[in-house]
């Protein structure tokens, strides 16, 4: 991979503003960029089992070396850990270590460590300082970025958290290089979701050339040029509707079924495998009832499946439906539903829940069998 610098930066003009920075080389710069931006004395670490041993240890020097006194918290890897008593465990560390309210909380990991270190900084002190350091595709392009914190209860995925902007997010790219072709294809579930919904001319540029673990080794600045792209769509759709009451509900496109399908799964699928899948139902359905072209359904298939994104469902419409009402987007006996009418095109629509389960019903229903990605 070339060694020359990439940088990149956007700004996030929400209620609190701030800025991302997308590059290389950019772990070493956390500690600059937290003492110009949070100032602080104390810092606390919140990562996993599998990303502290690969990257823990440059970002606490890099705090130490601007003056904090920098201490690591660490917890098991997997959506199982995405519970309240992790997030109790981290509270009680950052009491512990003293931290208080003009002092800051990094997360450094993938989507469940910014979601729940995320929901700590939210909630200690009734609120502290957190900078989001992404180091997986999925979160680089997509949690690290709107403010959404969340924990897992029983009942579903993200019910309960907190709407809390970081103050800043770092996203060095080099990260990538370390996740497997697993888990980089699972980021790119998110990378063809923001390209349907918002930016045709992004699609057809993955058409032709898909995002892949292979392109990164091939062409670092090429991947950066895509996950900054990636998170200028999500920051103008975050920007405009920071509390997801209208424009950013657009962001689930694919999810309301995928969050059923990863809930019954037992979270043993990826979130951006599932979150294909669901892409895949409702385009199918849509196209079913005319609302998209047949080609529509077709191409998010096989932009998925070029992107890595193999899985099937092998659940009953009426378990997935059963685990959908635990949806956030769930209002009374209404849901909202993201319905595309063309690539880069899609709608919000609230419709009964009778009419939810029929478009399950409807997207899941192949001749071939079980519906795939």
């Amino acid at each position: 991979m070339a060694e020359s610098k990439i940088y990149y930066t956007l700004d996030v003009d929400t209620g609190r503003p701030y800025q991302v920075h997308i590059g290389t080389f950019l772990l070493e710069a956390a500690g600059a960029i937290a003492r110009e931006v949070c100032g602080g004395a104390r810092a606390v670490v919140v990562t996993d089992s599998n990303v502290g041993p690969l990257y823990a240890q440059p970002v606490l020097k890099s705090l130490q070396d601007a003056g904090y006194a920098a201490s690591q918290y660490t917890f098991e890897a997997g959506e199982a850990s995405k519970r309240a008593d992790t997030l109790i465990d981290i509270l009680e560390f950052m009491s512990a270590h003293e931290l208080t309210r003009s002092d800051i909380v990094v997360a450094l990991g993938g989507g469940v460590v910014g979601d729940v270190a995320g929901f700590a900084a939210a909630t200690y002190m009734r609120g502290c300082r957190f900078i989001q350091m992404p180091t997986s595709l999925l979160a680089m392009v997509d949690s690290s970025v709107g403010g959404k914190t969340a924990i897992d209860l029983a009942a579903g995925k993200n019910l309960a958290g907190a709407f809390w902007q970081p103050s800043v997010v770092i996203a060095d790219v080099g990260c990538l290089a370390t996740l497997s072709s697993e888990q980089f294809a699972d980021g790119c579930g998110e990378v063809v979701k923001h390209a349907a919904i918002a930016d045709a001319d992004l699609f057809a540029e993955l058409e032709r050339t898909p995002l892949t673990l292979e392109l990164l080794m091939r062409d670092l600045p090429r991947v950066a040029y895509l996950v900054a792209r990636n998170i200028d769509i999500k920051r103008a759709v975050v920007v405009a509707d920071e509390r997801e009451t209208g424009t950013r509900k657009l962001l689930n496109f694919g999810h309301s079924i995928g969050h059923a399908i990863e809930s019954c799964a037992a979270y043993s699928l990826g979130h951006g495998t599932c979150v294909a899948l669901g892409m895949g139902a409702i385009c199918r359905a849509a196209a079913h009832r005319g609302i998209c072209d047949a080609d529509v359904p077709e191409r998010i298939v096989a932009l998925c499946r070029a992107h890595g994104l193999q899985g099937s469902n092998t659940f009953p419409v009426d378990e997935l439906y059963a685990a959908a009402l635990h949806d956030k987007k769930r209002a009374g006996d209404e849901i909202d539903v993201v319905l595309p009418h063309r690539i880069g095109a899609c709608s919000i629509e609230r419709i009964p829940l009778a009419e939810f389960r029929s478009l399950i019903e409807e997207g899941l229903s192949e001749s071939e069998g079980d519906a795939q990605c």
